[in-house]
This record gives C-alpha cells, sequence and structure tokens, in this order.
C-alpha cells in the first residue's frame, strides 16, 4: 500500500456475512485489498484466494544453511585450525558434530522464517500501522478495496459492499 492511495471500508457486524460478501465482490470483478477482522475466521483466506504461504521452503533452505556452516565450522576448527586427538579418535569425528549441527540448524532455520515472515508481512518495526477501522480489534469485520486498483465505478462498488450485507461503507485516504 502507498501513501495517498483512496480507499473503499466495508463494515460487517458478522463473520459469517463477511466470509459471503468475500465471494460476490470477488464474483462482481472487485478486487479486495484484505480483509480486517477481531479473530482468525476460518476459510477466509481460501475466500480471498490466497496461495499457499512459501515459508516452509524459506525455512527448509535457512535449515540446509545451518547445516552448511556448522559442518564447515567444526571441520576447519577441529580438523585445520587446532587439531585435538580427543579420545583417540580422529580430528574430524562426525559423530561428535551432531549436537552443534543439530543446533545450528535449528536456530538458523527459526531465526530465517522469523525475518522472512517480517519481511514479506511488512512488519518493520519503523513502519506505520494500516489502520482502516478501529473497530476492527473489537467486534466489526472490515473489508477494504482499494480504488486504485479497481476499474468499477466508486458508487457501483458501495451499492456492491451494501448488497453483501455491509453496514458501513466508508472512504479511507492512506
Amino acid at each position: 500500500m502507498t501513501a495517498g492511495n483512496k480507499f473503499l471500508v466495508g463494515v460487517f457486524d458478522d463473520d459469517d456475512v463477511l466470509l459471503s460478501a468475500v465471494a460476490k465482490v470477488r464474483e462482481s470483478g472487485i478486487r479486495i485489498h484484505e480483509c480486517y477482522t477481531p479473530f482468525p475466521v476460518h476459510g477466509l483466506g481460501d475466500a480471498l484466494g490466497y496461495k499457499r504461504s512459501k515459508l516452509p521452503i524459506a525455512a527448509f533452505l535457512f535449515g540446509m544453511l545451518g547445516t552448511s556452516l556448522a559442518l564447515l565450522m567444526q571441520f576447519y576448527m577441529m580438523g585445520i585450525d587446532w587439531p585435538m586427538i580427543i579420545g583417540g579418535k580422529n580430528f574430524t569425528s562426525i559423530p561428535t558434530f551432531f549436537p552443534v549441527t543439530f543446533e545450528l540448524t535449528v536456530l538458523l532455520s527459526a531465526l530465517g522464517m522469523v525475518g522472512t515472515f517480517m519481511i514479506i508481512s511488512d512488519l518493520r518495526p519503523y513502519g506505520k500501522a494500516k489502520i482502516f477501522d478501529l473497530r476492527a480489534t473489537d467486534d466489526k469485520y472490515i473489508m477494504a478495496i482499494d480504488l486504485a486498483k479497481n476499474s468499477i465505478d466508486t458508487t457501483e462498488i458501495k451499492q456492491t459492499l451494501v448488497n453483501a450485507g455491509a453496514v458501513e461503507v466508508n472512504e479511507k485516504h492512506n
């Protein structure tokens, strides 16, 4: 969302009404920016047409990075930099590397997922919160429609929202 965009905000009283409204609005060709609800609504992501998250792929890649870094670090330290004979074993005994490798795999995977999620979700610590209606954290369900991304007339979109069950339709500038 860029600054200065104009939005139509539909306010709904019930989550079931919002779910059916999402389907009606999408069927009429209107592109929905986002829906804000006071709690997770089962099926809303599917109704909005969200695709499956790629976060597990990022987790796998960061985990592989952690595994590689852990093995390289231990091979370098125990085999090249400061070789030590411990208990008569090889300098680079693989079974002794398992605990550190496991810990670095889990650590980098978790930190990588958190960082990726923050970037994908636009949750920067210095970012401005996008609040269309404060009641979305209390008891109302909000549907935001970016007018710049829709070619349909504003009055037609308002009428579609009202017909879909919106109790209020407001214009907001962000």
